[in-house]
Formats: structure tokens, C-alpha cells, sequence
């Protein structure tokens, strides 16, 4: 049987060496030193995964695994989760691999917003994200997730009056050379508008209704 649970229960349950709660999901970086002792613990890990019939999110990378999970279909924590941390933990303690808690975290951008629906389908689009899964039905505007699982995810934040200031921040987001312009022309589709193309293709600048800028970037004309 599946148990949910709260992050305070979460953290009780897991080991404190290597399992934080992040943004409700357990997230552990166990520092490997190789890039070849980081696939044989993914390699564990996937063998664990599939044997538990419960698949977390793991990041390989020279010199570090990093691993998160949630339980998707109960749209939080449970003790599916909980049990696949003991065995992983288990496998790091086998392999004689440490984890570094001082370096998780878990990025997240909030965007203001006077009409938070108006400028939500270009974010989408834009960026190429999806919907958070979220449990609650009654949350209409959801963060948006990279469905890869490794950008930060985007979060509208209700405001009530606008600002006279051009934006003081913006994304720059790089994407393959062949389809920005297919991407720049969906984003104003989605409700944005081009704010300027003189630097394209090297970046173009679109915004979304009320102003809020992204580049769309790409290798091309920077020499």
C-alpha cells in the first residue's frame, strides 16, 4: 500500500546523509569522482528503479549523480519514494560513494503578472515547456516544467498594478540554429510580439503581452 506523505514525514524517513526535500521531491548528489563510477551507480540505480516499478529522475555528469523523485500519479511524496532512497542510499554505501548535500537545490523563476492567462500560452511556448502535474484541479495556471527535467521551472505571480519600468531581468534561451525562427513565430502566435530582430540570427527578442522579454539565441552570426 502507498502512503503519502508530508515533507516533514518524508525527511524523517530518509536517510539525512544524502535525501533532502526540495520543492516536494527528494532530491540526494552523491559525488562520484568518475565519470565511470557515475554510470555504475546509475546503473545500480536503474536496476533498483525497475525492480521497484518506481523510476526517479537521475543526472549524470563527471563528477557528480544527482537523483530526485516524486511519486507522479499521487502528485507528491510517498513511501514509494521512501523506499527507493533506502535502496539507492544502500547502493552508494556499497560502492563507497558520499553524497553532498551542501550543493542541492532546486531553481525556480517567478514571472508578475496583471493577466496571468494572457501570458501563460507564450511562456509555454516559448520556452517548449509543459504543465506541472499538480493535484489540485482548481489551479488553472500550474508552474511550467521543462519535460526534460533539467531547466528551472516558471511560476505567475498575481499582480495588481503595473510597472512603469522596462523589465530589469530577462531570459536568454538558447535553442537549436534550424528552428528559432519556427520558435519565434509560434511565441508570437502564443500572444507575444518581436520586440527586435537586428541581432538575428544570432538572438531575437520577443516579449510576451505585458513586456516580459526573452532572447531566443542561437550559435549563428557571433563571429
Amino acid at each position: 500500500m502507498t502512503t503519502t506523505l508530508t515533507a516533514s514525514q518524508a525527511t524523517d524517513q530518509v536517510d539525512a546523509r544524502h535525501w533532502r526535500v526540495l520543492l516536494n521531491r527528494l532530491h540526494a548528489s552523491f559525488r562520484t569522482g568518475s565519470f565511470a563510477r557515475g554510470l555504475e551507480l546509475t546503473t545500480r540505480i536503474g536496476a533498483a528503479a525497475e525492480a521497484a516499478g518506481h523510476h526517479p529522475d537521475v543526472h549524470l555528469s563527471y563528477p557528480s549523480v544527482r537523483v530526485s523523485m516524486s511519486t507522479h500519479d499521487a502528485g507528491g511524496l510517498t513511501s514509494k519514494d521512501v523506499a527507493l532512497a533506502a535502496a539507492i542510499t544502500a547502493i552508494a554505501d556499497e560502492l563507497g560513494i558520499a553524497s553532498d548535500v551542501p550543493v542541492l537545490a532546486t531553481l525556480e523563476i517567478a514571472i508578475d503578472a496583471l493577466d496571468i492567462p494572457g501570458v501563460y500560452p507564450f511562456w509555454q511556448t516559448v520556452l517548449g515547456y509543459v504543465p506541472e502535474e499538480m493535484p489540485d484541479p482548481d489551479d488553472h495556471a500550474p508552474a511550467l516544467v521543462d519535460p526534460a527535467g533539467l531547466g528551472p521551472s516558471v511560476w505567475f505571480q498575481q499582480m495588481d498594478l503595473p510597472r512603469p519600468q522596462r523589465n530589469r531581468i530577462h531570459f536568454d534561451l538558447t535553442v537549436p540554429h534550424d528552428v528559432a525562427e519556427q520558435r519565434v513565430a509560434a511565441a508570437i502566435a502564443a500572444g507575444g510580439h518581436l520586440v527586435s530582430d537586428r541581432r538575428a540570427p544570432a538572438f531575437w527578442i520577443v516579449a510576451d503581452p505585458e513586456g516580459n522579454e526573452v532572447c531566443v539565441c542561437t550559435w549563428q552570426a557571433r563571429d
